[in-house]
C-alpha cells in the first residue's frame, strides 16, 4: 500500500510526532506551538484529517504513527520523478548533480546501494 499524500505542514508536524511518539495529544499540542506556531485548534485538525487518511491514529489521548517517514519520503521521491522527470531514476539523478557536487562519500555510498541493489 502507497503511502497517504502528506502535505507540506502536515510533513513538518510529522516529524514531529515521529520524534516523540507515541506522544499524548496534549504534548503534542504543546509541541506544535513551541515548534510550529500552532493554536490548539489547528493541531487537533490536523490530527483529525492525518487520522482519516491513515497517516496517525488517536486512541486514548495518545498519538502515534501508523506511517513512517522513511515510507513517507520514498513516496514524495516517487511521485517527483514520475512527474518531473518522466518516471525515469536517471534523468533524476543528473538534474540531482549537476546542481550538488558529490562527495567521495556520497559516490562510495551510492554504489554500494547499487551493488547492493544487483545483489538483491
Amino acid at each position: 500500500m502507497a503511502a497517504p499524500k502528506i502535505f507540506e505542514s502536515e510533513y513538518r508536524f510529522c516529524l514531529i510526532l515521529w520524534e516523540h511518539e507515541p506522544v499524548n495529544s496534549t504534548e503534542l499540542v504543546r509541541l506544535c506551538k513551541e515548534k510550529l506556531g500552532w493554536s490548539k485548534a489547528t493541531t487537533y485538525t490536523v490530527i483529525r484529517r492525518l487520522a482519516e487518511r491513515g497517516v496517525l491514529k488517536n486512541e486514548h489521548a495518545v498519538v502515534t504513527s501508523l506511517v513512517s517517514k522513511e515510507e513517507v519520503q520514498s513516496a514524495e521521491i516517487d511521485e517527483l520523478v514520475e512527474k518531473t522527470f518522466e518516471g525515469s531514476l536517471p534523468a533524476f539523478v543528473a538534474a540531482f548533480t549537476r546542481r550538488e557536487k558529490l562527495s567521495e562519500e556520497d559516490i562510495a555510498a551510492l554504489r554500494r546501494m547499487i551493488d547492493a541493489y544487483e545483489e538483491g
